[in-house]
């Protein structure tokens, strides 16, 4: 079965990572097909920001489905898949745990499936997670690296890295994973702690909140753009082999330190206005996760644009361009 070249199908599309990576593959001239979790418009206000709502053609399937999946790759025949949907919060998916699962698991097999058995002649981008790894500590986890999750999204994410090593082995499949850190963008929304430092931080300078409230600051994170890293994903199915590659900027920085520069850019000092709050903290957390991205630079081309302090700089420009959000 032969692929539609040009044709790019982006499970996940209306997401932070979706609605970039969409944009970026329109500006490449591919026709775009996206598949959300969400079923009203106000669930594209992504591809809305971003321009683009009305250039990519949307379609209603179910993706934990692998007869659903089936179908829409049989219609459509697309030459490049992503796999981008899933319930991106770790700390939720300690509440959610089988909703967790059930949106990472489920949708990987099924694309999985869809291609082994109409035999599409397509390339498949599963969308991993550094959270797969645990704690890193001292030395920034590399792709060899044994996984030991510390969530349920960690699991659900080191189970699905699985499934597609598994069948790109057993059935020469054209599938890789691209094994993710932090990064962030203005479209992350509030419940990330990224967002609700910079949105928090506006809102104190603005004497519209007292204080704002956050758990654990001593955690060390590997924050980078999330534009940069749609480009790291196109880059991997642009490559002759498949494999997996771990897509960070290897810069190590704290929650303290994000907080105390989003603060600064207001004039205010973050010690003045953070409350730690001990029922905020994770059941398990990792202490530290940072990602080694020397394969992706040797193998991809591909190198970090952004990253911290500049990074929150930009975060809080556009915010600042932006309504404030409802605390």
């Amino acid at each position: 079965m032969r692929s539609e070249k040009g044709t790019a199908l982006v499970l996940g599309v209306a997401g932070q990572d979706g609605a970039y990576l969409a944009r970026l593959l329109l500006d490449r001239g591919y026709q775009v097909h996206g598949v959300t979790r969400a079923a009203d418009p106000a669930g594209l206000s992504n591809l809305v920001a971003l321009g683009i709502a009305d250039r990519v053609t949307m379609h209603a399937c179910e993706i934990g489905s692998t007869s659903a999946m089936r179908a829409l790759v049989e219609a459509l025949r697309p030459a490049e898949i992503y796999n981008l949907a899933a319930q991106s919060s770790v700390g939720l998916s300690f509440g959610q745990p089988a909703e967790t699962i059930d949106s990472i698991v489920p949708p990987t097999l099924a694309v999985l499936e869809a291609m082994r058995g109409t035999g599409l002649d397509a390339r498949f981008f599963a969308a991993g997670s550094g959270e797969c790894f645990g704690d890193t500590g001292a030395e920034p986890a590399e792709e060899q690296r044994p996984f030991r999750p510390a969530s349920p999204y960690g699991v659900a994410k080191a189970a699905a890295h699985w499934l597609v090593a598994t069948y790109r082995a057993a059935y020469g499949l054209h599938a890789s994973n691209g094994v993710l850190f932090s990064h962030e963008s203005p479209l992350r929304p509030p419940r990330f702690v990224t967002a609700k430092i910079v949105h928090g931080a506006r809102a104190v300078a603005e004497k519209r909140l007292p204080m704002l409230k956050l758990g654990n600051l001593d955690i060390t994170r590997d924050w980078g753009w999330a534009e940069d890293y749609v480009e790291a994903m196109w880059r991997m199915l642009q490559a002759d082999v498949p494999q997996d590659c771990v897509i960070a900027t290897g810069v190590p920085s704290t929650l303290e330190g994000f907080a105390a520069r989003a603060f600064a850019c207001f004039g205010l000092d973050w010690r003045a206005h953070v409350q730690c709050d001990p029922s905020l903290r994770r059941p398990t957390d990792i202490a530290v996760s940072v990602g080694n991205p020397a394969r992706a630079r040797s193998a991809l081309g591909w190198q970090p644009r952004v990253t911290m302090p500049a990074l929150v700089d930009r975060l809080v420009e556009a915010a600042l361009r932006a309504p404030p959000p409802a605390l």
